[in-house]
């Protein structure tokens, strides 16, 4: 029961709702994210973590980057079951219509460059 009730409140919140659907489409870093939502990178830091600590999401690293995917997991039903509902939910919100339609244009070693 506590993981169940952990995974739903790490969905609880639209914006982690919005970083685990785009995760569904690609894997992302923590600058594509912040760039994609339009916030501080430690909100979407602390928004990762809560995901993670969740069992949503898995990373990996690439060179200087932490990249973020949906998990695959074996282990827990409920949350490949609300993945694959996840799916088919909320694609007519238009922050995320938007941000979908930029996903394309996000490019993790442009951000980076320009930050430098």
């Amino acid at each position: 029961m506590k993981e169940f009730i952990r995974v739903m409140k790490a969905m609880s919140d639209p914006n982690r709702v919005r970083i685990v659907k785009l995760l569904q489409l690609k894997e992302l870093c923590v600058c594509e994210l912040q760039e994609l939502l339009g916030l501080a990178q430690s909100t979407v830091s602390k928004h990762l973590k809560v995901l993670d600590e969740a069992g949503l999401l898995s990373n990996s690293r690439d060179g200087a980057w932490v990249i973020y995917a949906v998990t695959k997991s074996e282990d827990s039903a409920h949350i490949n079951v609300l993945l694959q509902e996840l799916r088919g939910w909320v694609d007519d919100d238009p922050v995320y219509v938007a941000m979908k339609r930029r996903l394309p244009f996000v490019d993790r070693v442009r951000i980076s460059a320009s930050c430098g």
